[in-house]
């Protein structure tokens, strides 16, 4: 279901109110929970810009800032972060924490594409 709504080049914000529709919306969507204090998610921030460009068409990537939206990292159980969640079909299919490198993410990430 790859289409031009797929086709985004930068993560897209993600609130508490509009997160539901956006995992509906993305057959496969990872969501970054992170916070501007947080350093590891400083670290895998320009990972995440560099993946949704490369990966363009085949995956979103959206974040979450926690201190804004709390809401939704607590009922998905996010302890940590930073936190991604992969959601496929608008279900939470993995979860990955910390800062990983690219290739790293990249290889994890490759079981959903």
């Amino acid at each position: 279901m790859v289409g031009a709504d797929m086709d985004l080049k930068k993560p897209i914000k993600l609130t508490d109110g509009d997160f539901a529709a956006a995992v509906k919306k993305y057959p496969l969507i990872v969501v970054d929970f992170w916070a501007a204090w947080c350093g590891p998610c400083k670290m895998v921030a320009p990972v995440i810009d560099e993946l949704s460009k490369e990966l363009s068409g085949k995956v979103v990537f959206g974040k979450v800032n926690i201190d804004e939206d709390r809401e939704i990292a607590g009922q998905l159980g996010i302890m940590s972060i930073p936190t991604l969640v992969v959601f496929k079909g608008g279900v939470a299919v993995d979860k990955i924490v910390g800062a990983l490198p690219k290739e790293q993410l990249l290889l994890k990430l490759n079981a959903y594409l």
